[in-house]
């Protein structure tokens, strides 16, 4: 059995490191809060960018442009977005089994990391990192998204690769968050099911001013950068909702594992006052 002194020192290690814990979790409760506003100020926009996206491509026929078609080349360029710091639980970790347990062959796949925990770990699994955006979780701007999105579509029009996909996760709420890979590039069309009957609206062709390929030419770009932003704004409230929870679980368990040492302590200490008082029964009757 430990000794008393061993005890307490284990149990003010054990204190001093669940009012770490508590302190984080309020720091990481305060920019959930911050960052779920934004997501749900942004998402209407995005979503509406998608809806927007794939209306005109279901309404358009006979459309021949580079975005929506695979070129020769097997490479596929993965943003993948993670965070610059742990003690987030398994969030980073998920979004990397999207690549390492992935279907896609790590020969095929670019990396263009968005966070340090994922670049390292894919870097440590033998990945590509074809550039690193690290600096950009630390506050996501629009910016940043254009200028990621712009790498990937020059090195898709360069034909470096044939197809781009967004690995990020999907913030549902405080408790959930959901690891995506997402296919961004070449543009295709979702079928609707054979149950759900098409609306007039959806049978009436689109009319481009001016030429189609023109049009996707200003739209395609746009539609990508802010898939990308909105990823990234999802990702940091995913990730501050991770770390919250983390956070939270590790001071119910500081708390336990205080509570134990507690009662260890006392034991210890009822042992070794038993142990004097018998030491001081046996030598008074030594005596006597």
């Amino acid at each position: 059995m430990a000794s008393m002194r061993e005890i307490k020192r284990r149990k003010e290690s054990i204190q001093n490191t669940g009012q770490i814990t508590a302190a984080m979790k309020v720091v990481s409760t305060a920019k959930l809060q911050k960052a779920k506003g934004r997501v749900e100020a942004s998402k209407p926009y995005f979503q509406h960018m998608y809806d927007a996206m794939y209306s005109i491509l279901a309404k358009s026929s006979n459309i021949s442009h580079p975005y929506l078609q695979k070129n020769s080349s097997k490479k596929k360029a993965v943003i993948v977005i993670t965070s610059n710091r742990g003690l987030a639980g398994g969030y980073n970790n998920n979004v990397v089994k999207l690549l390492t347990q992935g279907a896609h062959k790590k020969e095929d796949i670019l990396v263009y990391a968005v966070g340090r925990k994922g670049r390292d770990s894919l870097r440590r699994a033998g990945f590509e990192i074809k550039a690193d955006y690290s600096e950009v979780m630390n506050e996501p701007m629009f910016s940043d998204a254009i200028e990621i999105g712009r790498a990937v579509l020059d090195a898709f029009s360069n034909e470096e690769v044939g197809e781009i996909y967004l690995a990020y996760t999907v913030f549902k709420n405080t408790i959930t968050q959901i690891p995506t890979l997402m296919q961004l590039l070449p543009v295709a069309v979702t079928p609707k099911e054979e149950t759900e009957k098409p609306s007039i609206e959806d049978l009436v062709l689109m009319n481009y001013e001016p030429e189609p390929e023109e049009v996707l030419d200003q739209i395609i770009p746009k539609y990508v950068n802010s898939l990308i932003y909105g990823a990234l704004c999802e990702a940091v409230a995913s990730e501050n909702g991770a770390r919250m929870q983390a956070m939270d679980s590790a001071s119910n368990n500081a708390q336990d594992m205080i509570a134990d040492l507690s009662l260890k302590y006392n034991r210890a200490r009822q042992a070794s006052i038993t142990q004097e008082l018998t030491e001081i029964v046996a030598g008074a009757s030594a005596i006597e």
